[in-house]
């Protein structure tokens, strides 16, 4: 692939535009095919869903990637009307021989950091990273991009502890002091003007004792830009596992579970004095396929991934469903939920059928356009 562009300032959203309507807003994210099969390209792809029309649009594949090279734990971040990826795991998939299994075969970590312009449809690639990462926290606070932790190794069961800062006006990421912890698949969200990394598989550098590597999994580290420094905050996440998304809408904190288990179909809030989680009320879903519209209700369905992005009030989760049986096929919905609603604060897309089954390389992210 030839050279890309420098990257140009990105665009901040406008003051005419920064009201909080939906059809204004675009969730965009990369999927890539759920196995390999014939006359099908084995690469991540970009698209955006768009509210105004209830409709999928692809943009083209994520540069500097090879036939049948899948990225994976990835950030991708919307500031303005840009969109970044940021560091992954590059790997290729491989069908096991007389199985219908499919293997995940590591090709490297990648510091590699692309920008696409939306405006202008036009991909340049950025400084690297500092260091190469996946699987880590991400999130973006006063127009700068922050990641900290992840893995630097494929094939490691250890975290990092090195957080990063990235300015887009001088295109240039600067080194943050350590965090206290190694840590990876932690949730980034800035909250009460710091950014937080919650939870995710954590430990000291000389590895201590199973309790502690426990507690700290609940924990989280805070970072204040002002002073420049980090802080351990235990107990603020309950679960021993990873969380799959925290975002904030309002001031309150808004999670979908964990990373490793199916959503359940409903959200948790963050009591901040009580320093626990509680489920959102109405927000309950009994069977996940009621909020589907499909041809066949009888169908048995299965989801195959979830992503969740805050947009005024409410938070919009993209979702993918497989239809079991020999004839099932894979379809996307938009799950809305209002979390100032008193009643019916679910709202969903009719779903769009695909061609092929799919698989989310990346959470979702929100770009609102002029």
């Amino acid at each position: 692939m030839g050279s890309l562009p420098s990257p140009p300032s990105p665009r901040a959203p406008s003051a005419a535009s920064s009201g909080n309507s939906a059809a204004n807003h675009r969730l965009w994210a990369s999927f890539c095919p759920a196995k390999p099969t014939p006359n099908t390209r084995m690469t991540n792809w970009i698209a955006y869903y768009d509210l105004s029309n209830n409709s999928w649009n692809r943009i083209g594949f994520i540069p500097g990637l090879e036939e049948n090279q899948i990225l994976k734990g990835f950030a991708m971040v919307a500031v303005g009307e840009s969109i970044f990826i940021i560091g992954g795991r590059l790997c290729r998939k491989e069908v096991v021989h007389e199985s219908d299994e499919v293997n995940e075969v590591d090709i490297g970590v990648l510091a590699t950091v692309y920008r696409y312009d939306i405006g202008n449809n036009l991909w340049s690639r950025c400084a690297p990273l500092g260091t190469p990462r996946f699987d880590f926290a991400y999130t973006v606070y006063d127009n700068k991009i922050y990641v900290a932790g992840g893995q630097c190794t494929s094939g490691s069961a250890r975290g990092i502890s090195s957080a990063e800062l990235y300015n887009l006006d001088v295109d240039t990421w600067t080194p943050l002091p350590k965090m206290s912890t190694l840590r990876y698949k932690s949730g980034g969200v800035p909250w009460q003007g710091k950014i937080h990394v919650v939870g995710g598989f954590a430990e000291r550098e000389d590895a201590g004792q199973p309790e502690l590597y426990n507690m700290l999994r609940s924990s989280a580290e805070v970072f204040d830009p002002r002073r420049g420094e980090w802080d351990l905050v235990e107990g603020i996440w309950q679960l021993d596992i990873p969380p799959n998304q925290i975002v904030a809408v309002e001031g309150r904190l808004f999670s979908s579970g964990d990373c490793l288990n199916t959503w359940k179909g409903h959200i948790d809030v963050y009591d901040g004095q009580l320093n626990i989680w509680n489920v959102v009320n109405g927000s309950k879903v009994q069977n996940l396929s009621s909020l589907i519209s499909t041809s066949d209700a009888n169908m048995p369905i299965k989801m195959r991934y979830v992503s969740m992005a805050p947009i005024g009030t409410h938070l919009y989760f993209i979702a993918g469903y497989r239809m079991i049986g020999e004839l099932g096929g894979s379809i996307s919905v938009v799950h809305a939920f209002d979390t100032s609603a008193r009643s019916d604060p679910w709202k969903s897309s009719e779903p769009i059928e695909e061609e092929m089954d799919k698989e989310l390389c990346s959470h979702c992210c929100v770009v609102q356009v002029s």
